[in-house]
């Protein structure tokens, strides 16, 4: 058997933890892709970050694009993670957010409305 990790958390905003996945519960889980429902929790930073507000956002998370691991090319990991709003959402973000996973990861980019 395979070891998988389905985190039910998940920072996304650098190690800062700003913006962070909690509450994932898995509702599918292949080797081609992954969905969770779950909670954006984000710091408003207002006035400033130190003294930001953190807000609840419900989302459906996917992962997607496995790819072989550099260190270890027999393991495979998720290398897009996809949040849809379900709700409200921050102040700035569109209805769905990509961020790309993994060694080559790059800036979110938001897509959607």
């Amino acid at each position: 058997m395979k070891s998988q990790v389905r985190p039910d958390t998940f920072i996304l905003a650098c190690g800062d933890g700003n913006s962070r996945l909690v509450s994932l519960h898995w509702t599918k889980w292949t080797g081609r892709t992954a969905v969770a429902r779950g909670v954006n929790a984000v710091n408003d930073c207002k006035p400033y970050c130190a003294a930001g507000t953190f807000r609840s956002y419900p989302v459906v998370v996917r992962l997607e694009s496995p790819q072989p691991w550099k260190k270890n090319p027999q393991v495979r990991q998720f290398t897009r993670l996809s949040l849809v709003f379900t709700g409200a959402r921050p102040e700035g973000y569109q209805r769905m957010v990509t961020y790309q996973l993994g060694e080559s990861a790059s800036a979110p980019q938001r897509t959607g409305s």
